[in-house]
């Protein structure tokens, strides 16, 4: 499996995408206009060499790299809100005790100018194992490599609870004071940029949660279930909830400062030494990292790759990375080149036997 930037070329792919995601992931939409203006955002964007971020859109392909498919897809938008207002809700609980101020919902654009993390997709037949991990932890070495690009604080926001049939509990409840538009037509116009009329018709002012029905109540600051993986890795690299939530399905968005997303502070920057394939790095010690997954990417930015692997080995008291010759012509790297490499914890099925596993891996995160 290899990270690289999307091309003009994966247009097919992208577009299947964004029919499978579904209503409700709406930085992907079904619209062929939208997706061609979305892939070219993205390959200027890796062409600029920005001193801080703008409306730059890094949009990566995973890819298997004997078939050549695209198996998903995960993004990064440098500036959140600089094109047009990040409207959310602030979910403003009552404090016990105190019935005459129920709980509200207030619109605002709190986040304009983060940098926002983005549609992370696997496809259904291509799970496998590392691949979700892969699709989420690249973006922040990308960012660890590159921080000039991208804002101090960085957000995600997660797709909200639907049903099978693309039904929102929330939006359902809200949509008789917005015009009566059914879920999959709001998603499809806030996705795609067209919000004239969605600001028309939203409310302005603050919602009382005691209005509304016990499923629309129930779901505010809720993920997808198919989401709860991808909020699992997220809370693990340091992301918080703080109350803000989507407007159509009240999905919640988290945030973390850049600096302290635990896979930017725990990656490392390393000079590459090339060693040919079956040679054995150079002699080790107990603090060497042997035959340990490591999340490894180049310095590039239009050719950026990265990948997981068991077949590098960081060598930490020489501060080098011993990569095989194989590999690192898949990643562009060279001796002496600058890479990034972040030592990934072992999975269950590489501590014991696979057995069970309740939760399956990532499909679509947010």
């Amino acid at each position: 499996m290899i990270i690289r930037p999307i091309q003009h070329q994966d247009m097919d792919a992208l577009r299947a995408i964004a029919r499978e995601s579904g209503p409700g992931f709406t930085s992907l939409v079904d619209d062929p206009e939208f997706l061609r203006r979305k892939i070219a955002l993205s390959i200027d964007s890796f062409a600029r060499s920005p001193r801080a971020p703008e409306d730059e859109h890094y949009l990566f392909v995973l890819m298997d790299e004997n078939s050549g498919r695209v198996m998903g897809t995960t993004a990064i938008e440098a500036r959140a809100g600089q094109e047009r207002p990040l409207f959310h809700f602030r979910h403003s609980p009552s404090a016990p005790g105190m019935a005459d101020q129920p709980d509200r919902l207030t619109r605002c654009n709190h986040y304009t100018g983060c940098s926002e993390i983005c549609s992370l997709y696997l496809r259904p037949d291509d799970r496998r194992p590392q691949a979700g991990k892969l699709l989420s932890k690249v973006r922040f070495l990308f960012m660890a490599q590159h921080p000039q690009r991208f804002a101090d604080t960085v957000i995600a926001e997660m797709r909200g609870v639907s049903d099978e049939h693309g039904q929102s509990p929330f939006w359902n409840w809200l949509r008789a004071k917005a015009g009566n538009l059914d879920f999959a037509t709001v998603t499809r116009l806030a996705g795609t940029g067209d919000t004239r009329l969605l600001d028309t018709l939203l409310p302005g002012g603050s919602l009382c949660t005691a209005s509304m029905s016990e499923q629309a109540r129930r779901v505010i600051g809720q993920v997808h279930e198919r989401t709860r993986p991808a909020l699992k890795m997220l809370t693990d690299e340091g992301f918080r909830y703080t109350g803000y939530v989507d407007l159509f399905d009240a999905g919640p968005t988290v945030e973390a400062p850049l600096t302290g997303i635990a896979s930017v502070q725990g990656s490392e920057a390393c000079r590459v030494q090339v060693v040919d394939d079956n040679v054995p790095a150079i002699t080790r010690n107990r603090a060497d990292h042997h035959n340990q997954a490591l999340l490894l990417a180049n310095s590039g930015v239009s050719d950026f790759r990265a990948t997981i692997t068991h077949e590098a080995t960081w060598l930490p008291n020489h501060r080098l990375l011993s990569v095989p010759r194989s590999l690192a012509g898949k990643l562009k790297l060279e001796t002496g080149s600058v890479a990034r490499c972040l030592a990934l914890a072992p999975t269950a099925d590489q501590i014991q036997p696979r057995r069970h596993s309740p939760l399956p891996e990532a499909r679509y995160a947010h």
